[in-house]
């Protein structure tokens, strides 16, 4: 099969969450099983963008409504990714240096994906799937289906999958005329709580819309900003298939960012070297036990109780831990787990921003990762943590809850089950236990490392979800 992935993100060309890495990764590991997957992304103005080789492939104009705008379809030369890569250059629309965040981001996604369909419907042949990734893409299946100038595509099976219902793509009804022509009556197929919603409208008009974890699928049906009684209506069409990692990429024995390489065997000298290395950049104590959080700094992660987490847990524990922190978001967060370096400096330190190379020494060097997030669809750093042979201190939520098992039932994480100071600092206390157990902490690195979250089952359910539709 032919399947084109479309997206706004592909790790490494453009990088914001969790969406980047599974869409730079499962097409890969569907090349691996025989078929043809490809990706299309806007080409934004990114270090991969501009330090890559690329060939004009397709050269014309489109339109959203009254704007044209041209068009090219790039396409990397050496398929150094493992799949065939096109980005969509749209000069004054995609070629910005961030992904999301300007005013006009409905404008840029309206014109990415009529220019990629623009240029998909002039092929001489069909692909056999379109997988759309989040709102992003959410207008593609509606506008296969229903517009007039997309015709010759109309029977290209589509699929959706959901990253994260929180983000929609809302734009009001006064852009209706952006979308090619189509049957007017059919324009509720688009609409949701008086406004386009692109999300609403692919769950709507995908032939099949999954989710990335079993879990989340089911915690959407209450929990989705609006979408919740859409998505039971839509339960028959719909599936939880758990991401996974690319354990090519995410390999501690042959990680180029790590200061030592390690395996199963070596993995408490590994860890060790590494964890030294750490502390000594973060001026930190690498005979304490290494906590860690690694992401967004949003409500949504539980970020926001972080400050207040970090303060409890230190004074409890005195000199007896290290915590790290890597990741950036709310102005507010940032400014309290800044000010925890003065107050217990030795004990404490974070790194405001994102650097790939700081988090994956951090994987290794550290001895536990917190995650006490609010929403987590699937979660990818609870996978990357237990390959790496890090604790994960979780939430029982969405694909945290398909991931890890509490050593309480004789799993190899620590879990809980509010998004509450109390709870964090209680798992805290937990891990301490458990560090100071040191044949029980031994056990607990090498059973989770034995475990195999790489894409190659979850590759292989969507190869079968595919192979339903055609």
């Amino acid at each position: 099969m032919e399947i084109i992935h479309i997206s706004a993100e592909c790790y490494p060309v453009a990088k914001v969450g969790g969406l980047a890495d599974v869409v730079g990764a499962l097409p890969k590991y569907q090349n691996k099983l025989g078929h043809i997957a490809k990706v299309v992304v806007p080409a934004y103005d990114t270090k991969f963008i501009r330090e890559s080789e690329f060939e004009v492939t397709y050269d014309a104009w489109a339109n959203y409504g009254n704007h044209h705008f041209q068009y090219r379809i790039l396409k990397e030369k050496t398929n150094k990714l493992g799949f065939d890569l096109y980005v969509i250059h749209i000069q004054g629309l995609t070629d910005r240096p961030n992904v999301y965040g300007y005013s006009d981001d409905t404008e840029r996604f309206v014109a990415f994906q009529i220019a990629t369909l623009d240029w998909i419907v002039q092929w001489e042949h069909r692909p056999d799937i379109l997988h759309c990734h989040d709102h992003h893409t959410g207008l593609i299946p509606f506008m296969v289906s229903n517009c007039i100038k997309y015709k010759a595509i109309s029977g290209v099976p589509t699929v959706l999958t959901i990253h994260n219902a929180q983000y929609q793509g809302q734009f009001g009804w006064d852009k209706l005329y952006y979308i090619p022509a189509f049957d007017l009556w059919k324009g509720g197929l688009l609409g949701w709580e008086d406004a386009i919603n692109p999300l609403a409208s692919a769950i709507k008009c995908a032939w099949k819309v999954t989710t990335v974890s079993p879990s989340y699928l089911e915690e959407m049906m209450n929990n989705a900003r609006g979408l919740e009684s859409l998505l039971r209506q839509e339960r028959w069409k719909s599936i939880g298939i758990l991401n996974g990692i690319d354990s090519e990429v995410w390999d501690p024995e042959t990680d180029p960012m790590l200061s030592k390489g390690y395996n199963l065997k070596t993995v408490e000298t590994g860890k060790l070297a590494n964890k030294t290395a750490l502390c000594d950049v973060f001026q930190l104590d690498p005979s304490k036990p290494l906590f860690t959080f690694i992401g967004r700094l949003v409500d949504e992660k539980g970020a926001d109780l972080l400050p207040d987490i970090f303060y409890t847990a230190l004074q409890q524990h005195g000199d007896n831990i290290n915590i790290l922190v890597l990741g950036s978001g709310d102005n507010w967060v940032e400014g309290r787990l800044n000010q925890l370096k003065d107050i217990f400096t030795g004990k404490y330190n974070a790194y405001i921003g994102y650097n790939e190379q700081v988090s994956h020494e951090m994987y290794a060097g550290a001895d536990f990762l917190i995650m006490p997030s609010r929403v987590e669809p699937c979660g990818l750093n609870q996978l990357y943590a237990l390959r790496y042979g890090t604790v994960p201190i979780v939430r029982r939520i969405g694909g945290l809850k398909d991931t890890v098992i509490d050593i309480g039932d004789g799993g190899f994480g620590i879990c809980h089950d509010q998004t509450s100071i109390w709870d964090v600092t209680h798992a805290i206390n937990r891990a301490v236990e458990l560090y100071n157990d040191k044949k029980a902490f031994k056990a607990v690195r090498k059973t989770m490392m034995k475990i195999d979250h790489s894409w190659d089952n979850a590759a292989l359910n969507y190869i079968e979800l595919y192979q339903i539709l055609k």
